[in-house]
């Protein structure tokens, strides 16, 4: 009986051992064929940027396990992280197959130009429109300037930057930026200083506009600021960025004779120290032009005035949502961005909200709409008309991507202001809606053409060379 009880076990183990080696290796072997083994990524054409630089920015590395029908989605995410650090031209991915279960990446590019002397020619006011309309197209108000600009300094996507600009406005500026101190490249350091003069300058805003004084052979103003900053990057599309500044500001006394608001209390010179923080957690595929995925930006500052001026404090905000719509060419964006700020009363020159920068509703570019609290909200429809790539015979500029997208928006928005004045767009719903043409290539380079109605029934074409 012991004999036939132990033949009994010996066959049940059996069986299921022979059950367990049939099994077993048909699901391993299904799961070996559904992954294969990055073994390595080698970089070609990076003479001057560095390894690491560029691992750091993908989204998996050497020595992952990959999904294979995830492979083609892996290479275009991380086709589109190393063309936002703006430092390729073009970037192609090949795929080398070691063995069905192991591959390498050999990721091919081409570094655009790393040192960039900028000639530029800016005008003093606003916009285009502004200048060509109601400035009568002075080239006195114009500044010429030249940046030499390092933007991979010594391959680790250092930046630094000498400015020299003449003309309306005399500047002199030095930047450094280090985006990674620690060998884990998380952290970074940057610092800054620039110096400013005008013989001109606005004082006051009179029904929407800006009013302007000027003493010939003089200067008016003169700005100095100084800052250092600190950058946390713990993930890809996360960033935390701390940063302190001096400013120091001097005015003449025409200025305060005619405005004794615009340092407070008739004061000539504003003297402040100002901390901020900012959070960026970018999810877009196009950081220079965004067509699909999200963003949120959230902005919080305090300035503490040394002489001049006293404590103030704000905290700005940024929502973006982009996607295309389906399979075609239609491509949805939104955009709310807004601002709230206390004292309610600050100097005249921080009580700007809507009308320089990327600040406005569109339609409304020839007004400046003062305030303490402001939003806006941007809707955009766009199509992709035009997505080429242009070859040349040349090293530094072989590929010049070109893209145009036809489009219809619609803005609206809202300024607070507290303090009285003959101001008719402040405390009050602003509308507009038009059509135009985006046009997009290389090096950030974007030009808006639009035709715009406001809700005061104006209508216009207006320039832009930036982004919404």
């Amino acid at each position: 009986m012991k004999h036939y009880l132990l033949l009994y076990i010996w066959l049940i183990a059996a069986a299921t051992s022979a059950y367990a080696q049939k099994a077993v290796p048909d699901s391993s072997r299904q799961r070996l064929a559904d992954k294969v083994w990055l073994r390595h990524i080698i970089f070609e054409g990076n003479k001057k940027t560095k390894k690491g630089v560029l691992l750091r920015e993908m989204s998996i590395g050497e020595n992952d396990s990959l999904q294979k029908q995830d492979l083609e989605t892996l290479i275009d995410i991380n086709k589109k992280r190393l063309l936002n650090l703006t430092l390729f031209s073009e970037v192609i991915f090949l795929t080398q197959v070691v063995n069905d279960s192991t591959i390498d990446w050999v990721i091919k590019v081409r570094e655009q130009w790393f040192i960039i002397p900028e000639f530029t020619l800016k005008l003093a006011d606003r916009n285009f429109n502004v200048w060509w309309n109601e400035q009568n197209r002075d080239i006195r108000r114009a500044n010429l300037g030249v940046m030499l600009k390092h933007r991979n300094f010594r391959g680790n996507m250092e930046q630094l930057s000498a400015t020299v600009q003449v003309g309306y406005t005399q500047k002199f500026g030095l930047e450094y930026f280090k985006p990674y101190i620690d060998k884990n490249q998380q952290h970074g350091l940057g610092a800054s200083f620039f110096f400013a003069q005008n013989e001109e300058t606005f004082y006051t805003t009179d029904s929407n506009k800006l009013r302007f004084v000027k003493k010939p052979g003089k200067y008016i103003i003169r700005q100095f600021e100084a800052a250092a900053l600190y950058v946390l990057r713990p993930a890809y599309a996360n960033k935390h960025t701390v940063e302190f500044r001096y400013r120091d500001f001097k005015v003449e006394d025409t200025i305060i004779q005619l405005n004794r608001d615009y340092y407070k209390d008739g004061s000539r010179s504003l003297q402040l120290m100002e901390l901020t923080y900012r959070y960026d957690l970018n999810r877009v595929d196009n950081w220079n032009y965004p067509m699909t995925g999200w963003k949120v930006v959230g902005y919080a500052g305090a300035r503490i005035g040394i002489k001049g001026i006293g404590f103030q404090s704000y905290a700005m905000g940024e929502v973006g949502y982009f996607k295309k719509l389906g399979r075609t060419k239609f491509y949805f964006a939104e955009v709310l961005r807004g601002r709230l700020g206390v004292p309610k009363d600050p100097p005249y020159a921080f009580r700007y909200a809507m009308g320089s920068n990327s600040e406005y509703v569109r339609g409304y570019e020839y007004y400046v709409i003062d305030g303490t609290h402001y939003g806006v909200l941007r809707t955009n429809l766009k199509y992709e008309l035009i997505n080429k790539t242009i070859r040349l015979p040349f090293r530094y500029l072989s590929v010049i991507p070109f893209r145009i997208y036809p489009k219809v928006f619609a803005d609206v928005g809202y300024v607070h202001n507290s303090i009285p004045g003959n101001s008719f767009l402040n405390n009050r719903p602003l509308y507009s809606g038009g059509f135009g043409l985006d046009f997009v290539s290389t090096y950030e380079f974007k030009f808006r053409l639009e035709y715009t109605w406001n809700h005061l029934g104006q209508k216009g074409l207006y320039l832009h060379i930036n982004s919404e």
